[in-house]
C-alpha cells in the first residue's frame, strides 16, 4: 500500500512489541515527512519516527489490519486457555 500515501495521512499496521516478542498489535500511525531523511515519509508510532518502506504491512482502516493479524496470528476459540 505505499503507493498513494501522503504526509498527514492515518494509516495501521501491525507492530511487535520491541519488549515481549511474542507480542504484537495492531496500531495507528501517521504518515510524516521524515524529520532524518530529507524527501522521504516516515511513519509515527510510539513517538519514533520509522523510514516508510516495504519491511511494513500498511492498511488503510482498522478492520483491514485487524482482518491481517488475525489471519497472521490467529486467535484462540477457546476461553481461559493459557498454554
Amino acid at each position: 500500500m505505499l503507493d498513494g500515501i501522503q504526509p498527514g495521512q492515518v494509516v495501521y499496521v501491525i507492530i511487535r512489541n520491541p519488549h515481549v516478542q511474542g507480542v504484537a498489535n495492531v496500531q495507528e500511525a501517521a504518515v510524516v515527512m521524515d524529520p532524518n531523511s530529507q524527501g522521504n515519509l516516515s511513519l509515527f508510532i510510539y513517538e519514533t519516527y520509522y523510514p516508510l518502506n516495504d519491511e511494513f504491512a500498511i492498511y488503510g482502516t482498522a478492520s483491514e489490519a485487524e482482518d491481517a493479524y488475525r489471519e497472521a496470528f490467529g486467535f484462540s476459540d477457546v476461553e481461559d486457555f493459557y498454554g
